[in-house]
Parts: C-alpha cells; structure tokens; sequence
C-alpha cells in the first residue's frame, strides 16, 4: 500500500503529468464503489469530464488513469472554446458485475459533495441510463437521456467532430478536405466507431474495420455489403494494412507506441481514443516518420461539447455549430506546429496552454482591481 501510495503521489505533486488541483478517493461499502475523481484545473471554470467504469488491473493504474484523462479534459475542453475546466472520474470494477442502481447513486452523492466543482458526463463503461440514475443524487450529471433534459448520446457528435479533423488532415496532406478515394482503418466499432464508418462511408472512403467484438464487426459488414467496407483480424493487422491512408484509432489509449508507429503505414493518424500517445516522445516518432498526428483531444471534443450544452439547455444544432469548429481548430494546429516547428501535439499544448493561463491571469487581475 505504501509503494501504491508514493507513486501516486509522486505522480500527483512531482511529474509532468500531475498539477491536479483536487483528487478524492470515493468509497462506498455498501455497494462496493471504489472510485476516483480527478480535478485537473478549474482555471475556465467547473472541472467536465466522464466517468469510466473499468476493471483496472490494480488501484494505482485506477488513479494513475484517472490523473491522465483528467488532465486531457483540461485541454480538450480549452481548445474546443469551453469555459470548463478539466476532471475525470473512474469507477474501479468490472462493470458488468458491480455495476447497479445503488452503486451509481452513492456515485452520484460523491459528485454532489463537491459542490459543482465536477461535472460528470459518460465514458467507457457507462451510458445515458446511468447518467440518469447519477442525476437523480446530483446536478452535476449531463449526458442524460433526452427524456430527463439531456443530451443523449454523446458518441453521435464525437465522431463528427472526428471526422471533421480527418478532413482538416486531408486539407493540410493533400490539398482537399475530402477522404473520397481514401482508405480509413477504424480500430474499434463501438459507440463512436460506428457513427464515424457511417460519415466515412457517406463522404465516399473505403473502411477497414476491426474490434474485439466480433459481434460489432459483424452488424456493420452485415448493413453494408458491396465492397465499401472490409475487416481484418485485429489492430496489429489493421496498422500494416497496404495503402491505409488514415488510422483512426477509436478503442482505448495506448495505440501508438513504439511497436505500433515503426510499422504504421497510414500517412495520417487521427481516431476518437483518448491518450493515443503511450508516452511523451511518440508525438516526434510519428514526425519523424512523416505521420500527421492530428491530436486526440482536439477532434475527439464533440461529446464534451455535446453533454456541455446540457448546463446551457440543450440545442443539437447549436453543438454541432460548435463541433464543426473542430475543423478550423484542428488546420489552426497544424499550421501552429509548422511555424514553430514542432509537432502537432505539442503545438496543441501550448495553445490550450496558453488560454488557461490567460484566464487565470484574468482572474488575478480581476481580484487586484
């Protein structure tokens, strides 16, 4: 306990990847919740972001995740115009054991102790039905169900948004923000996967497809036979794919690294899974390599701009105004990372940076006058 303990902290006072302002451990033992909320920064306002549900293999790497995917919500939400600031929850268990109706509801009375500072939203592990069940002990729950004032879905716009950075990598690559004639690996076909085969297809590329359920594989052959779309055994099949002009990773973090990029064969990296990058250094990898990486937390902020719109009232049209942006931001960032010469993630970085710096700067002026 102790070594899970000083990594954690060393982590969260002392590496490149802490800074958090806030971090509470949750435990209910009634109805065996562990879990993690993470506040990154609260420098644009309330801290946004989901709440996963996973069976992590240990506690440390539960709160080592929750750090990580917190932070990332503090730059996604700065880059896509948000005045919300970034947090992350994690729920440690294997969902389709722990996961009830009481459970969700002590959750929900650990998100309302905090008083606004956190607002929850889905992620990987769980869905608009639990955000209901969520908001029944808080506010602060958005991704609900049409039927109680939400958003629903918040995969529908995270994977317009994506798809609206592949056509500003097409634009920077190859001169037309269109991937007609191009092929797209999708790695992952679930929630956000399958809208983002859907824009693909309608936008005229050919898409290759793989996921660890077969069954999701299967459900989208079977809607669109003809060719249009293909399936290959796993990822590691799916990255050495001929003539793969995109690779959109769209399952869990961790896909480039230094196994994947050497035999990647995409000339663009751009997918909906969040930290992509399995280490700082990956980025200049891909660079070197003459890879795009167009980074994740900037084309994958649709769903965060979606359930947002719930603190507001929400408005589809409105949020897909705001996601189509993700276009004009993600043209901005690359053209950012040529005149400094760096690469596109790091260029990201300093932008989002920059504008939480600003509000804080705001902020302090504001208390001197």
């Amino acid at each position: 306990m102790t070594e899970m303990t000083d990594g954690v902290l060393h982590t969260l006072f002392r590496s490149e990847q802490g800074g958090h302002e806030q971090v509470v451990l949750c435990q209910d033992r009634a109805t065996g919740l562990k879990a993690v909320i993470a506040i990154h920064s609260t420098a644009l306002g309330p801290a946004l972001g989901g709440t996963r549900f996973h069976a992590y293999a240990s506690d440390e790497e539960a709160v080592r995740d929750a750090l990580n995917l917190s932070r990332g919500m503090s730059y996604k939400n700065a880059l896509a115009g948000l005045d919300l600031g970034g947090g992350k929850a994690v729920i440690i268990g294997d969902p389709s054991v722990l996961k009830t109706e009481e459970l969700l509801l002590a959750y929900g009375r650990f998100v309302e102790s905090l008083g606004g500072r956190y607002v929850t939203a889905c992620d990987v592990g769980t869905y608009v039905a639990d955000m209901d069940v969520v908001a029944r002990e808080t506010r602060w729950a958005t991704g609900r169900s049409p039927e109680n004032g939400g958003a629903g879905d918040s995969s529908v716009l995270t994977a317009f948004g994506v798809f609206q950075g592949m056509r500003a990598s097409a634009q920077h690559l190859w001169g037309d923000p269109t991937l007609r004639g191009r092929k797209v690996g999708v790695a992952g076909v679930g929630k956000v996967g399958r809208h983002l085969v859907e824009h693909l297809l309608e936008d005229g590329a050919e898409v290759v497809i793989t996921d660890v359920r077969e069954e999701s594989v299967r459900e989208i052959l079977d809607k669109h036979p003809g060719g249009k779309v293909s399936a290959v055994a796993d990822t590691e099949a799916l990255i050495r794919t001929e003539g793969l002009d995109i690779y959109a990773p769209c399952a869990l973090g961790g896909a480039l690294n230094d196994s994947s990029v050497p035999v990647l064969t995409a000339s663009v990296v751009c997918g909906a899974a969040n930290n992509q990058l399995a280490h700082p250094g990956v980025e200049k990898d891909l660079a070197d390599r003459g890879i795009l990486y167009a980074p994740d937390y900037v084309v994958n902020a649709g769903g965060v701009i979606q359930v947002a719109d719930e603190l507001h009232g929400f408005d589809f049209d409105r949020c897909k105004a705001k996601a189509s942006k993700i276009f004009d931001t993600t043209l901005a960032i690359f053209a950012r990372a040529k005149e400094d010469g760096i690469p596109p993630a790091a260029a990201a970085d300093r932008i989002a940076e920059q504008r939480m710096a600003d509000a804080l700067a705001e902020r302090a002026a504001a208390r001197k006058a």
